[in-house]
Formats: C-alpha cells, structure tokens, sequence
C-alpha cells in the first residue's frame, strides 16, 4: 500500500475481519450524525438545573422557611465556650479598662494581704 493502514483498518485486521473501506465510510457517517444529534439534543433541550447558590434554598426541604427565621431569633449562645465563659467574651471595655480593673483588684488582694 502507498500510505500505512488507518486506524479502523488495523483494529478489524485485530478482530479478524475483512477490511471494506465502504463498510468503514457508512460506520464514520452513522457516528457523526450520532454526534450532531446529541450536540442538538443538547442545545435544544432546557439547561439542567445547576446547584443552588443559597445554602437556604438547598435546605429548605429540610429546614422549612419560616422556622429557620424562628430559631435565629431565639437563638441564645453557649454558657461556655471552651474554656472561657461566654460572659467573658462578651466584654466591650477596652483594654486599658481592663487592665486598670485587674491592676486594681491586685492592689485590693495585696492590700488585705499585708
């Protein structure tokens, strides 16, 4: 032959069958119009429905709407949060305030001392 066998060629030489080159034409046509009719298909059709953006809105079977607007109002913190009291971390002084209160009640402890 002038140019290498193709690649259908050798994989029917591989099963043991005749190779026609009509036969492997008619085969490459059904496959195209098989891809063009699923790329059409795909056009076509409506767009699948893609993941919610909302946490709210994939949970919403579960979590209903109204009851999850309930419950955060509700909604009260932990006694303790690890090993600090909530109290604790719900302190707005500064910290200058802080440290004058602590440095003070050094003093009192000190002062009871002596």
């Amino acid at each position: 032959q002038e140019f290498a066998p193709s690649d259908e060629e050798l994989e029917a030489y591989r099963r043991g069958e005749e190779w026609d080159p009509a036969r492997a034409e008619e085969r490459r046509r059904l496959r195209e119009l098989a891809a063009q009719q699923e790329e059409a298909e795909l056009e076509s059709g409506p767009a699948p429905p893609g993941p919610p953006n909302d946490y709210k809105d994939k949970y919403r079977h579960l979590i209903g709407c109204e009851a999850a607007k309930a419950a955060a109002r509700t909604m009260q913190a932990n006694k303790a949060y690890g090993c600090v009291p909530v109290a604790n971390k719900r302190d707005t002084r500064s910290i200058e305030e802080a440290m004058n209160e602590i440095r003070a009640k050094k003093r009192l402890r000190q002062a009871e001392d002596e």
